[in-house]
């Protein structure tokens, strides 16, 4: 199939079993290839870009109102845009909000990060949950100049998410200190200027608020990276150790992850929070499994239901992997689920304060159904202590 404007496009969208989607190209110019997903929220386009958990992949927007706030600093969840394109339905407008500082086209220019709109994503987004989550190619040229055979040949070169280890092209490079709370009104972002707990967070993907509601619990929050060592986590004499988000399959991150949280569980009785990827890791060191899911769970408005107390939270989430509640060894207990599909979204050790969940508590799409987990792991550091 092949979507045609009436002016001519000047980018192009093309799938691997030779689709080919015309539109208005925006943001960078060039080519990229990689995953496409969809997202169902209406807003945070800026924080979605700037998830470290979307590296790989090209979202596709379906609210169509997509640019309409600007873009402005304080909104990033990472200093730089991580998804690897943009698909919106039109095309975005001037900003119209008093904490813009920017456009959204010239900040993904300037960011190197390739949009197209005009796209008819309903019709996108049908053929991503019929099909599953397909390469495409996305192409932006003002010219409108576009070798479709060559997208297409593209696209079919690229090798996919499953095996890939992404957490360490989004990992941060050395460790470093985090104490700025979450944002409020009227002084904006504070500092955490009385922790409570030492908390040592693994960095393969972390978004900044996550690590904001960490500090706002009391945390003061060392981040390592992904790659470190169970003794560099130890060293730091942390009260409780937190897995963060990221992208990628978590079976080729688990392959250095693993052993590490393996060694914190054998060794200490530090309590452990993970969320999305981290989620995922605590599950495989625990003995579970993970499999690639058909598209994925990509929105705001995700509803899950917490098996120990059967109250239902309205979710954000964002992953196309998933922990294989089958697989689940005795001695842990599937704490959340999923009421769109059933999928595993929380688990927990029945004897330990160890627990994680796959959704992101952070997001505040409830906005405050989940903000419970970060005061859960406050209060088992504070249990410990005692």
């Amino acid at each position: 199939m092949t979507e045609r404007l009436t002016q001519k496009p000047t980018a192009c969208l093309a799938l691997a079993d030779g689709s080919l989607f015309y539109g208005r190209g925006f943001g960078a110019t060039g080519l990229t290839t990689a995953e496409l997903c969809f997202n169902t929220a209406m807003t945070g386009y800026q924080e979605i870009m700037t998830d470290p958990s979307y590296a790989g992949q090209v979202v596709t927007f379906t609210f169509p109102h997509v640019g309409n706030v600007g873009v402005t600093p304080e909104d990033d969840e990472t200093a730089d845009p991580v998804a690897a394109g943009m698909v919106v339905k039109w095309d975005p407008t001037e900003p119209s909000n008093w904490r813009a500082t920017q456009d959204l086209s010239s900040w993904l220019a300037a960011k190197g990060r390739i949009a197209i709109g005009g796209i008819d994503t309903r019709r996108l987004t049908r053929a991503i949950r019929q099909q599953g989550a397909p390469h495409v190619a996305l192409a932006h040229d003002p010219e409108g100049n576009f070798d479709a055979a060559a997208l297409v040949a593209a696209v079919r070169g690229f090798k996919g998410l499953v095996g890939l280890d992404l957490a360490k092209d989004v990992t941060c490079a050395q460790s470093y200190h985090w104490d700025e709370m979450r944002w409020a009104w009227p002084d904006g972002f504070q500092r955490q200027q009385a922790p409570r707990h030492k908390v040592v967070a693994l960095d393969y993907g972390a978004k900044r608020n996550i690590l904001r509601c960490l500090a706002s619990v009391g945390c003061d929050v060392t981040v390592l990276p992904a790659n470190a060592t169970a003794a560099e986590v130890l060293a730091h004499k942390p009260d409780g150790v937190f897995l963060s988000n990221g992208p990628g399959d978590p079976a080729a991150t688990g392959a250095y992850a693993v052993p590490m949280i393996r060694e914190i569980l054998d060794t200490t009785d530090l309590p452990v929070f993970g969320i999305c990827l981290g989620h995922q890791m605590l599950a495989l060191a625990l003995g579970a499994t993970t499999i690639k899911m058909n598209h994925g769970h990509h929105g705001a408005n995700h509803p899950v239901k917490d098996n120990d107390t059967g109250k239902v939270e309205i979710t954000s989430m964002n992953h196309g992997f998933t922990v294989d509640s089958q697989t689940l060894p005795a001695g842990v207990v599937e704490t959340h689920v999923s009421l769109f599909d059933g999928s595993n979204c929380g688990i927990r050790m029945a004897d330990r304060p160890v627990f994680s969940v796959q959704y992101h508590p952070e997001a505040s799409p409830g906005p405050q159904d989940s903000f419970y987990l970060f005061e859960r792991f406050a209060a088992a550091m504070d249990a410990r202590r005692a």
